[in-house]
């Protein structure tokens, strides 16, 4: 609350009243409670991000069914941000990024051409774990169901290591 002290006149030499100033004094006590008060409202009332989580869908127990060659894509993670694909084993092989026109369209079109069509995703060591966040994301985007992350080979490697020597 505010207050005023009130000081009485004083006469000076000459017979002129001299009124002193008014000194103000402000208390802010209630002030300060007010600001707590509505700290704490709002930080009792506001909501906090959510995690957004990636949902996965897990094949059942039991023994997998039996896939042919010809219905696999493999998705070979390396460095750079760079993935290398090929249908089947020992297909010639492609690289491909992750923008729009890079995994996406390989999803859509190899799906498009194939419907029991089954993704291998094998992230290499020096894949980053972006990366294979990035590739499940566009599983969901093109409605992928039938893909599993599988280790990166030996074999895997010498037909990535083929296809950069013959560039």
């Amino acid at each position: 609350m505010a207050e005023i002290n009130q000081n009485k006149e004083q006469k000076i030499a000459g017979g002129k009243v001299r009124v002193k100033k008014k000194s103000t004094r402000i208390d802010m006590t209630p002030m300060v409670d007010l600001a707590f008060l509505l700290l704490t409202f709002f930080i009792l009332t506001s909501t906090f991000n959510k995690p957004n989580i990636l949902q996965l869908t897990m094949p059942d127990k039991g023994d997998p069914e039996p896939i042919n060659e010809r219905n696999i894509l493999n998705l070979a993670l390396s460095e750079n941000n760079k993935v290398y694909w090929w249908m089947g084993i020992d297909a010639p092989v492609a690289e491909t990024n992750f923008s729009k026109n890079g995994v996406r369209k390989v999803l859509l079109e190899q799906r498009s051409a194939n419907e029991n069509l089954m993704v291998l995703i094998k992230p290499g060591d020096d894949s980053k774990y972006e990366n294979i966040v990035d590739v499940l994301d566009e599983m969901n985007i093109t409605n992928m169901t039938r893909y599993a992350i599988v280790d990166f080979t030996d074999h895997d490697s010498d037909i990535i290591s083929k296809y950069i020597q013959s560039r």
